[in-house]
């Protein structure tokens, strides 16, 4: 490889872990327009937890002349050397769950100002299939006046990354490349395979790494959406759904997917993404979007529960005090990003009912810009009429929530992983 220069586009849950792995071995230029984010970086400290402290400062670099470390910037000018452009920003879904590639463009303008003769970029985030040589090329050419395949080239390697997991970190997830050309795809796949322990699989094509991420995610959503209806049945029948999965799961190919809100950066998002552009060929996605409703109605779905619950207990739901524990869309992670929790919240705040939502994980300043709802770090006291286990946080498995109940108070285990008696869960 001829002394690769990387930008990383994008510091996030995706792109500090990338750009922290690659600058072990070559020097690193990590670009975010978050001003903030930018400057803890240089201090060493990362808001989403992901990368520790000390492991940081120990990559960090000042003198821009070092062949290899992490120089975190929000200075565009400070791409200009870089042959290598990894773009690694948020595509979300909108208000209707339409694909919001509104980040990906602007990063593609940005990065088109400053791409040279033979550079290569390579995109992380996650699109539907066609996006990366559709709508993200004819920018990097409009922007560099460049050729395509030409002069510069494309790679597209989807991320993998599971925040808040330190056992599968990025270096021990199996990595898939794809390039634009022979060529490129074999550059693309020679640099991650040179810090990726678990190995590259080089894909013949753009499009079928591209459409290998949305599949991934819609797996998995579909198939909790499965043990999500399963929950709503057994719950009519008064039945013990985790039981139910443990018996079945003794079969050797039986898969073990487990009911829950549903949300996050990729299994909440991902099949809206392969459900438009199916759309667009006229087709409409029955599976998947039948699983994306199923759940996406999860939070609901579980304040009605609540609700029917006091309401046998007659338990007045107007100026009730209800515990929700947790808002994060994962647990012991920070991330609040397409969190389902706030769903349940709203729905229970229809009902008027006085909501405290306690999550040690989660910034309340990140949550009130996001959400615009209140949040603690620290466990309340007092008793409640309600309380819901939302997320596993470990935090809570460790404390003693019956005694934060009244007498006549109940207790939901959405995750199904209390020990102790409780009155309702999926």
């Amino acid at each position: 490889m001829n002394n690769p220069k990387i930008a990383i586009i994008g510091l996030g849950y995706v792109g500090l872990p990338l750009a922290t792995l690659l600058s072990t071995k070559y020097k690193v230029i990590g670009f975010d327009i978050n001003q903030n984010r930018v400057n803890n970086l240089k201090s060493g400290i990362d808001d989403t937890l992901e990368i520790e402290h000390t492991t940081l400062l120990s990559l960090l670099i000042i003198d821009r002349q070092k062949t290899k470390g992490f120089y975190p910037t929000y200075n565009p000018q400070d791409l200009q050397d870089c042959n290598y452009f990894i773009i690694t920003v948020p595509t979300p879904v909108d208000s209707s769950n339409k694909p919001d590639l509104t980040s990906l463009l602007t990063a593609s303008e940005t990065v088109g100002k400053y791409i040279k003769k033979n550079d290569i970029i390579i995109f992380e985030s996650t699109v539907f299939p066609g996006a990366t040589e559709e709508m993200c090329v004819p920018i990097l050419e409009r922007c560099s006046g460049l050729v395509f395949n030409e002069d510069f080239f494309v790679g597209y390697s989807p991320e993998r990354v599971n925040p808040g997991d330190k056992k599968h970190t990025i270096d021990k997830i199996l990595k898939v490349t794809s390039g634009s050309t022979k060529e490129s795809a074999k550059k693309i796949d020679s640099l991650y395979a040179s810090v990726i322990t678990a190995g590259t699989h080089l894909a013949p094509s753009i499009k079928v790494a591209e459409a290998a991420k949305v599949i991934e995610n819609s797996q998995r959503d579909i198939n909790i959406a499965f043990v999500n209806e399963l929950a709503k049945i057994f719950n009519l029948m008064n039945i013990d759904t985790n039981e139910v999965l443990k018996a079945a799961g003794t079969k050797w190919n039986f898969l073990p997917f487990k009911p829950g809100l549903v949300g996050g950066h990729c299994i909440g998002v991902d099949p809206y993404y392969l459900a438009q552009k199916a759309q667009e060929y006229g087709y409409h996605p029955e599976i998947i979007l039948a699983g994306r409703r199923m759940n996406d109605g999860m939070g609901k779905y579980v304040a009605s529960e609540v609700v029917k619950l006091m309401l046998e207990r007659d338990i007045i739901i107007k100026g009730c005090k209800i515990l929700v524990l947790g808002i994060t869309f994962k647990e012991n992670c920070p991330d609040v990003r397409n969190t389902k929790a706030v769903d349940l919240i709203n729905s229970l705040s229809s009902y008027n009912s006085e909501i405290t939502i306690y999550d040690p994980w989660a910034s309340p300043a990140e949550v009130f810009e996001e959400y615009n709802l209140h949040t603690t770090n620290m466990c309340p006291n007092g008793t409640y009429d309600s309380i819901i286990l939302a997320v596993a946080h470990k935090e809570f498995l460790a404390i003693d929530i019956r005694a934060m109940l009244s007498p006549n108070g109940i207790l939901y285990d959405v995750k199904g992983v209390l020990d102790c008696e409780v009155e309702g869960g999926l």
